[in-house]
């Protein structure tokens, strides 16, 4: 079996590969070979896999790209390339450019091959895909009506994506992300980065900013869980899908204040007093239509993904696989 991740670089890609390392097979089959691509930088090859890993810069928005990328027909395909939601924002060409011409880029390479050719593409989108008003609890039929240029492009990813496989061109199942929170690193130009910063900052014992009102909502997953659906995505028989090939996720439902309430729960006090509020307008204008509430998810749970049910767990999880299992700001 052969595997390309698109977008191979970023943090979802590089959890993702590290993990296929451990297990070498997917599908109850034998990893060959996964090629890792990403448009900025060279992927880190992660140590110990026992099948060949090929690391590329390569960017899906230039011309015969694509087709490179897929022309040797690897078997299964994950799509998480994408410009993040800050920064579509406040670069509306770059936006359209990458997640939408890029997506069909993608696509239009693996249509050209023909001859039966028709891979499994699992596309990440986004809960951003939503806006409001909301009902107090938002079911599977919920209507998609975006209120970012992200959400726009994420929307049209999955319109994209649906047509394709209707088609026969690809096998493509998409999978409506929750902001993925405690993302590890430094922090990105993705508006919903506020979510991970606050937390991830003060367990090492440096200050945050918090630069909303402490009633902004969202829904959250870790990179564990996020990685988990990716895998789940890759086995699961899309004939149950139907016509309906995109899914939201599920997650947990927490506000800005849930969040730092479940940090004083884990880490205690004194880490939470290192969060400072600076109000931004910027970010407060971007995640001023968000705030959904809980998501059913009663397609996704049934066909076997799961996420974490408290923003608690969703700490834990971040100083497991991220912080050697302590917390390096607490005092000894």
């Amino acid at each position: 079996m052969r595997i390309l991740i698109v977008g191979g670089g970023g943090m979802l890609g590089q959890k993702l590969v590290t993990e296929l390392a451990k297990t070498g097979q997917l599908v109850g089959k034998k990893i060959d070979q996964i090629i890792l691509a990403d448009a900025f930088i060279e992927p880190k090859i992660p140590s110990g896999a026992s099948f060949e890993i090929i690391a590329k810069v390569a960017d899906i928005t230039s011309n015969g790209v694509a087709e490179s990328l897929v022309g040797s027909k690897v078997d299964i395909i994950f799509h998480l390339a994408a410009i993040v939601s800050g920064e579509a924002e406040a670069d509306f060409e770059k936006g359209y450019r990458v997640n939408v011409d890029g997506t069909r880029n993608l696509f239009e390479a693996i249509r050209k091959i023909g001859d039966g050719y028709c891979p499994r593409v699992v596309f990440t989108s986004s809960v951003a895909v939503y806006g409001g008003p909301y009902p107090d609890i938002v079911g599977d039929d919920f209507h998609l009506q975006p209120r970012t240029s992200y959400g726009a492009q994420k929307a049209i990813g999955e319109l994209l994506l649906n047509d394709y496989s209707r088609r026969g061109f690809l096998d493509g199942i998409g999978l409506r992300l929750p902001t993925i929170c405690v993302r590890p690193g430094l922090p990105n130009q993705a508006a919903s980065g506020l979510f991970s910063n606050i937390i991830r900052e003060p367990l090492v014992g440096l200050e945050a900013i918090l630069p909303a009102g402490k009633e902004v909502t969202n829904i959250f997953a870790s990179p564990r869980s996020a990685v988990g659906f990716l895998i789940n995505a890759a086995t699961l028989d899309t004939s149950l899908l139907g016509d309906r090939r995109c899914l939201m996720m599920p997650g947990v439902a927490a506000s800005l204040g849930d969040e730092i309430d479940a940090l004083g729960r884990v880490a205690g006090a004194r880490i939470v007093s290192l969060i400072k509020e600076e109000r931004d307008p910027f970010v407060e204008k971007m995640v001023a239509n968000w705030n959904p509430p809980p998501f059913t998810s009663a397609r996704a749970k049934a066909l076997g993904f799961k996420s974490e049910e408290t923003f608690d767990e969703i700490i834990r999880v971040h100083i497991q696989d991220e912080l050697g299992g302590e917390i390096p700001g607490l005092e000894k």
